[in-house]
């Protein structure tokens, strides 16, 4: 089986529905020199009308992504910096997620949102560093978070071919992740992924946390059968998935590298003691409430959800509920 960088993953899917589809179109700051390593060599392939740079004006490119949408086309956006998705909120939300929905569905508006390298990139301080996630499954814009390379091609492909704005975050600590891929294929929207089974704890994992969790899984396989969900949409979320994981271990850990308040973790937590009971009260692994990460590498790192922490969280689950 060729291995197969999440990087390289992202690169693949774009040039497969660019070269399957002549409506497909990627635009965004520094595309045909390929500044994140994810677009090189799709301008020389397709021509620089099908890879449009732009000029730096992210309310603006958004904006004209949303009308070539209406007008019939697949605009692909990449955004260099997850942060820059708090500019064009407005544009995605409020015009492409709401036109369709408004209209009655008599309008499509099939726009993605690619941020590869979400998150944090060491030492890119406060305003490059977010994970933004939650505010659009929050508010209904399908989102997600892939894990893996095969993730990555498969949900980027089915985001570019999905009739609504899908918004796909590739967080920087998954972008250098290598896999075994034997055969690239969409994955559908709205389906979880177990990465390993067990029996006395689920850990939700999202993004390049999966990774981390699988770790601390095999870390304490000798003293705790740990199980761990992928949930890989965060909207539309499958929670029936997960609720059968639960359901079976009767303990539940989020792991989750975004803010406490109001974030994905919590959410996971609610949805689930909705339909559970649980053995043990559920815990998260989160960033601190209202977290802004510091430039120095070694305050970065310790604002961010870790290894540590998780296992700690899933020994005290297991002491809970004994």
């Amino acid at each position: 089986m060729p291995r197969l960088s999440y990087r390289r993953a992202l690169t693949r899917a774009l040039a497969d529905e660019l070269a399957r589809d002549e409506a497909v179109f990627l635009l965004g700051e520094d595309v045909q020199v390929g500044a994140s390593l994810v677009t090189t060599g799709l301008a020389r392939r397709f021509g620089a009308d099908r890879v449009r740079d732009t000029p730096l004006s992210e309310q603006a490119f958004t904006s004209f992504a949303t009308g070539a949408a209406l007008a019939g086309l697949r605009p692909v956006i990449e955004f260099q910096i997850p942060s820059l998705l708090f500019l064009v909120f407005e544009q995605i939300v409020n015009h492409a997620h709401k036109f369709p929905l408004m209209t009655g569905g008599q309008c499509s508006v099939p726009v993605t949102y690619l941020v590869p390298g979400s998150g944090s990139r060491t030492g890119w301080a406060g305003q490059h560093s977010d994970h933004p996630y939650s505010l659009f499954a929050h508010v209904g814009v399908v989102t997600v978070v892939p894990a893996t390379p095969a993730d990555a091609y498969g949900l980027l492909v089915t985001a570019i071919r999905h009739d609504d704005p899908v918004v796909v975050f590739a967080p920087a600590g998954a972008m250098d992740v290598r896999d075994d891929v034997d055969d690239l294929t969409p994955v559908p929207l709205g389906r979880g992924r177990i990465h390993r089974f067990g029996d006395d704890v689920t850990v939700v994992a999202i993004g390049h946390l999966v990774h981390d969790a699988l770790a601390v899984a095999e870390e304490v396989a000798d003293q705790v059968s740990v199980e761990v969900f992928d949930p890989r949409t965060l909207y539309p979320f499958d929670i029936d998935g997960l609720t059968e994981s639960v359901a079976r271990t009767g303990r539940l850990v989020v792991l989750d590298d975004g803010n406490r308040s109001c974030g994905m973790a919590a959410e996971i937590i609610a949805s689930v003691v909705e339909r559970v009971r649980l053995l043990a009260p559920p815990r998260r692994v989160t960033r601190p409430d209202g977290a802004v990460l510091p430039f120095a590498p070694a305050l970065d790192r310790a604002v961010q959800p870790g290894r540590d922490q998780l296992a700690t969280a899933i020994h005290l689950t297991m002491k809970d509920g004994s």
